[in-house]
């Protein structure tokens, strides 16, 4: 398959150098997606979007996700008390497109917040950071690592699309009841390959114990109990512990306010749910999906779902107080998108155009699609007569 030579050669190496001859899977889902050089987030391979993308995000569609975010952090500074300034942290920002939805908007709508707002992206990818600095370059943005924000400086809030299903996830399976780790080793597993050399490098999985008591930790985290009575032998899944790290660091960034977190996923009794029994792993290459991850190496995307309990319990733990959980259509509705679809029948446009805008507006809260995305809101900070106030996005809409 169309796999990168030397991207495979380098996971064949690390594994060869491991002096057991493999590494765990959130290693090589982590050296697939950012090798520095040669990772598919990494290079110039990601492709976001319709026309001969891997996929598409909501911002794919038109700036309207991106505008009602806006109007969602308009409401945010005005329950903190409109603080000078308000960061607003975009975590993963793919290409920009959403920033510029969220800033274009912002300054013609809410002139007043636009002028003390901070912008940050938090961006790990070089060639994704370059086209965000191409396209937002009328815009005054900072660029950083997380881990570069100073602890409790962020008044504002933390928000990301689609971010965390792209972290590296342990993978596991049950053998008589017992949890047993997913590793990756390879068929090269003699001499080292240099980069360069013609080779045929297969991938394939072994078992062994868990390689961190952290894996059996998050069950108790969660509250499942994989019992041999109710798990089948073979059962399969993931576990996303980079999520937590994540989250952990945030929460300790933020000093007064909100973490929106929107992705697609389930509350941990039915992601680990016994019929659920292969487990969330998807790989998208050219707007198809399959479940190979040993493929198309450094070529394609590779996500696993975002089990949304474990990021509210974990959250907590961390000092961030769960403020509530929703699903983007009904987020999206409640913070006006069913008025944006009304207006469109007194537009003096296109019938093409109208129907195209409409066919958007729809997908974004599609049952079977995008509006059917997990969107958990925490907060850190608040008073209690900011805590007492209903953030619009989280109302029943009308």
């Amino acid at each position: 398959m169309d796999s990168h030579p030397a991207l495979c050669e380098a996971i064949a190496n690390r594994i060869i150098t491991n002096p057991q001859k493999r590494i765990t899977f959130a290693e090589y889902m982590d050296m697939v997606l950012y090798h520095p050089e040669y990772g598919y987030y990494a290079s110039d391979t990601v492709k976001i979007g319709f026309k001969g993308g891997d996929f598409f995000t909501s911002s794919s569609l038109g700036s309207d996700f991106g505008e009602l975010l806006a109007v969602q952090f308009f409401q945010m500074w005005q329950i903190l008390g409109q603080p000078t300034p308000f960061s607003l942290v975009e975590m993963g920002a793919g290409f920009g497109i959403l920033a510029s939805h969220i800033l274009n908007y912002l300054k013609l709508q809410y002139p007043d917040f636009f002028t003390v707002l901070e912008y940050i992206i938090i961006e790990k990818s070089p060639s994704l950071r370059q086209e965000q600095q191409q396209r937002l370059q009328d815009f005054s943005i900072r660029w950083c690592n997380l881990e570069e924000i100073v602890p409790n400086s962020i008044i504002g809030c933390f928000f990301s699309n689609e971010l965390v299903d792209a972290f590296p996830v342990h993978q596991f399976t049950l053998e008589a009841g017992e949890l047993r780790e997913i590793y990756v080793t390879t068929s090269q597993n003699l001499t080292p390959v240099l980069l360069g050399e013609k080779s045929n490098i297969e991938f394939m999985e072994v078992l062994g114990e868990p390689s961190t008591p952290q894996l059996a930790a998050y069950f108790d985290l969660v509250k499942i109990e994989l019992s041999q009575s109710t798990y089948a032998d073979g059962y399969r899944s993931e576990i996303n512990l980079a999520a937590l790290n994540w989250l952990g660091i945030v929460a300790d960034c933020l000093q007064r306010g909100y973490v929106l977190t929107i992705d697609y996923g389930y509350p941990s009794s039915r992601y680990y749910h016994p019929r659920r029994s292969q487990g969330t792993l998807q790989c998208y290459y050219q707007h198809r999906h399959h479940d190979n991850p040993y493929i198309n190496i450094g070529r394609q995307d590779i996500t696993a779902h975002v089990d949304f309990t474990a990021l509210e319990s974990w959250g907590k733990k961390c000092g961030l107080n769960s403020v509530g959980w929703t699903q983007q259509g009904l987020f999206l509705m409640a913070l006006g998108l069913g008025e944006r679809l009304a207006a469109l029948s007194f537009q003096n446009q296109p019938l093409s155009q109208v129907l195209n805008r409409r066919e958007a507006l729809h997908q974004l809260i599609s049952p079977t699609g995008l509006g059917s995305f997990g969107v958990l809101v925490q907060s850190k900070g608040l008073n209690a007569e900011a805590a007492w106030q209903c953030l619009k996005g989280l109302t029943t809409p009308g």
